[in-house]
């Protein structure tokens, strides 16, 4: 695939990829890999002003399923079966880069992994997942 076709699977992207700040920063279809700026905005904050673990989990999330996506050529649409969290450092608010890439494509079952740094280039969050393949064209719009 082209650029300009990867960067149409995700433009405008769904609202919760919005809400995150979601922008494509890199991606290598045969590697099956990808790299997504974030924002960790105040709203995102926990009490301790540090980006709520949800939020990270959210943007993990939004970065795994997409590498599979330009892995397959925009083919299979992952869905989540399980997602393992190890929280290695808070995150403060401000700009964040998560890197995804896949581990395994199955016919039925993928395995990726996730990770999410600060501007720093601190490694804060690592997330690994499974998720079932499903033919893109099944996927209701």
């Amino acid at each position: 695939m082209t650029d300009e076709e990867i960067e149409a699977m995700f433009t405008p992207g769904p609202p919760c990829s919005q809400l995150l700040g979601w922008r494509l920063l890199a991606h290598d279809e045969a590697r099956g890999w990808i790299k997504v700026g974030f924002v960790g905005t105040a709203e995102f904050l926990n009490p301790a002003g540090r980006v709520q673990g949800g939020i990270l989990a959210a943007m993990l999330d939004d970065t795994m399923g997409p590498a599979v996506l330009i892995k397959s050529g925009g083919a299979l649409y992952p869905s989540s079966i399980d997602m393992n969290i190890s929280f290695l450092s808070a995150a403060k608010p401000g700009p964040l880069v998560c890197e995804g890439e896949v581990l395994r494509l199955g016919k039925t079952v993928g395995f990726v992994e996730g990770r999410l740094i600060d501007e720093d280039g601190r490694l804060l969050v690592r997330a690994t997942s499974s998720v079932m393949l499903v033919p893109a064209e099944r996927v209701a719009v």
